[in-house]
């Protein structure tokens, strides 16, 4: 009765001015609720009068009226608690998962039974004698610990359905849960340095390490996830791939699975060691004319936007000098330059060009 109205308790454990005291041999016992037994005359505590035909031990009485009126457990209390027990008796703890469900028909909420509690007793809702049971089982009561372990089961979940990766998109969700904020946190939280305030703890690192050893990398968690599709790819044709042929237009799981791989085996020297190293793994290696060609681009002048426009200028002047107009047509090369394609590109452009450029075209003839 307690656990739904204390005061309701208080109430009936007051005398009647109607009762009638019981004479002869008959003893009569006070307690104090709440005092474990320290008899009569507690503060501020109101007095249960009990009659026996003989004298009892007080302190016997308290713990029969504790237990048996005024501990008042409720059926979802005593099945909870239940549960608890057996998956202590099982385990020696009550690490559970936040999924868990348990029971002979599989469908109790064991996890958030216990996190409910967890949130009860942060906020002091708890009767003391609940949390000594919960205690006695090994209860966490960590709440920051504890919604670390039901993020870590639902990584685990994430992980199981993708290869063992955690390069979880930031929007992704698994069962309800949005695992993809959840590691981008943790992620933010394993850059801090260690010591400082928000730095994740080593602990914890470990444990996700123990899922994914690539879950936090140093590299860019975009090109995790497109190497665990790889992988994925690879696992799926039981390693029989021939990356080089792979089509570049190749989409697998919503990646452009084929474009990536030439970037690889193309920007190969750009790579960490560590990416090269799961590459290889999974039979992606360097192609050597690839990273040749790529090597000549990069090593070309790179021409300003400013040079550009001077460039497409001089092959206009040309144009126009020879055809007596400025009417390029869009697919006319003039010099090895588009000057098709560069002066419809000005045209389109033409509120970001400067007013000398603008006089400039004019004056070769350029109607807008």
């Amino acid at each position: 009765m307690r656990s739904h109205d204390a005061k309701v308790v208080e109430a009936l454990a007051v005398p009647q001015k109607s009762g009638k005291r019981t004479t002869g041999r008959s003893a009569e016992a006070a307690f104090a609720p709440g005092e474990g037994g320290s008899g009569a005359g507690g503060s501020g505590a109101f007095t249960l009068p009990v009659r026996f035909q003989t004298p009892v031990d007080e302190n016997v009485l308290a713990l029969f009226i504790a237990s048996r009126v005024l501990v008042g457990e409720t059926q979802l209390w005593r099945e909870g608690i239940g549960h608890a027990r057996r998956w202590f008796e099982e385990t020696g703890g009550l690490d559970v998962p936040y999924s868990a469900l348990v029971g002979e028909s599989g469908n109790y909420p064991l996890g958030k039974w216990l996190s409910d509690r967890r949130g009860e007793n942060a906020n002091g809702e708890l009767a003391t004698y609940r949390v000594e049971m919960l205690d006695a089982l090994g209860m966490i009561w960590s709440v920051s610990d504890a919604r670390f372990e039901a993020g870590l089961d639902w990584a685990r979940v994430w992980a199981k359905g993708h290869g063992g990766s955690l390069a979880a998109p930031a929007r992704a969700s698994v069962g309800g849960y949005a695992i993809g904020t959840w590691l981008s946190e943790l992620r933010a939280a394993a850059a801090v340095p260690a010591g400082e305030p928000g730095a994740l703890a080593p602990e914890r690192r470990q444990s996700l390490e123990e899922i994914d050893p690539w879950w936090c990398p140093a590299w860019p968690i975009t090109w995790q996830r497109t190497y665990a599709v790889a992988r994925s790819w690879w696992l799926d044709s039981d390693g029989r791939v021939d990356w080089a042929r792979l089509p570049q237009d190749t989409v697998f799981e919503g990646e452009q699975l084929g474009r990536w791989v030439q970037a690889q085996r193309a920007g190969w020297p750009a790579l960490e060691a560590d990416q090269r190293d799961l590459l290889t793994a999974i039979g992606i290696e360097e192609d050597q004319e690839l990273v040749a060609a790529k090597t000549a681009a990069d090593a070309k002048p790179k021409v300003s936007r400013g040079n550009r426009f001077a460039q497409g200028l001089a092959a206009l002047a040309a144009y126009v000098e020879r055809e007596g107009h400025a009417r390029v047509p869009r697919s006319h090369k003039e010099g090895g330059a588009s000057l098709g394609t560069w002066l419809n590109n000005q045209k389109a452009r033409r509120d970001k060009l400067s007013p000398e450029q603008l006089g400039q075209l004019e004056a070769l003839g350029v109607a807008w």
